[in-house]
């Protein structure tokens, strides 16, 4: 009896490999909802933060959940100056999540049809700005900067797959990783299995974001923030050349799926 129970373990996890090779084994297009284009806002994400916390004293840029933390924790300790450093980006991040709200009007439609182009491509200008200023350029300013255009990205890119995801942050994406890591094994689910797998490789990809960050800021300074310009402009491109792919803002919900 043990035995036959063992043996069908055995074979539904191997099916399920089989399952989940079958479906990653050709590389899908690159579109606004893939997983693809999730990695390399996974990555620039990581990166930002990682470059702004080593080269701005401290503050992030896309984690506005630390800014808060720190902000309370310096006027607990009555740091006044320090904690107001980070406020400007909090303020940044909100001013951007109503941008990306601004993209979706049908006034502004009209003369940005395709969004996710826009929203690369504006922020890879703006971060390659950033990294023409001198490190005696304040904080506040670079800071503000990046934080909005970290916010327009979040905002504008919301779902991976089909799934709620966030782009620049991992806390809400290990939540869903893991709750269907648990769906998958115990419910033998191979869709959760999948959309575990997926949100892992977001998670890992803003992981070596941060990681290659932290290393070329270290070495290359303030300009080491053209390597996630980069990473942009190659989603950007990559973009491009799927442009039946894209998604648009519009009223019917089949439109959603041009980009």
């Amino acid at each position: 009896m043990r035995t036959r129970i063992r043996d069908r373990r055995i074979l539904n996890i191997a099916s399920m490999r089989k399952y989940i090779y079958e479906r990653r084994r050709k590389l899908p297009p690159l579109t606004a909802e893939s997983v693809g284009l999730g990695m390399l806002l996974g990555a620039v994400g990581g990166f930002l933060d990682a470059y702004t916390f080593i080269s701005r004293d401290g503050v992030f840029a896309t984690s506005q959940t630390g800014n808060l933390v720190l902000l309370g924790i310096k006027l607990a300790q009555r740091q006044w100056s320090e904690g107001l450093e980070h406020i400007p980006p909090i303020i940044a991040f909100i001013l951007g999540v109503l941008t990306a709200e601004a993209l979706k009007h049908p006034k502004i439609i009209k003369l940005f049809p395709y969004p996710a182009r826009t929203v690369l491509l504006v922020e890879s200008i703006a971060l390659m700005i950033v990294g023409t200023w001198p490190p005696e350029v304040p904080n506040s300013t670079v800071t503000i900067t990046i934080a909005f255009a970290a916010s327009v990205q979040i905002s504008s890119f919301r779902t991976l797959v089909k799934w709620p995801y966030n782009s620049a942050m991992v806390t809400g994406n290990l939540r869903t990783a893991s709750q269907a890591a648990y769906t998958a094994l115990i419910g033998r689910d191979r869709h959760a299995a999948l959309k575990s797998l997926d949100f892992i490789i977001i998670i890992v990809s803003f992981l070596a974001g941060a990681f290659a960050g932290t290393l070329s800021t270290l070495r290359f300074g303030t300009e080491a923030i053209w390597i996630a310009s980069g990473i942009l402009i190659l989603a950007l491109i990559i973009l491009q050349a799927n442009p039946e792919t894209l998604l648009v803002y519009g009223k019917d919900k089949k439109d959603k799926k041009k980009f």
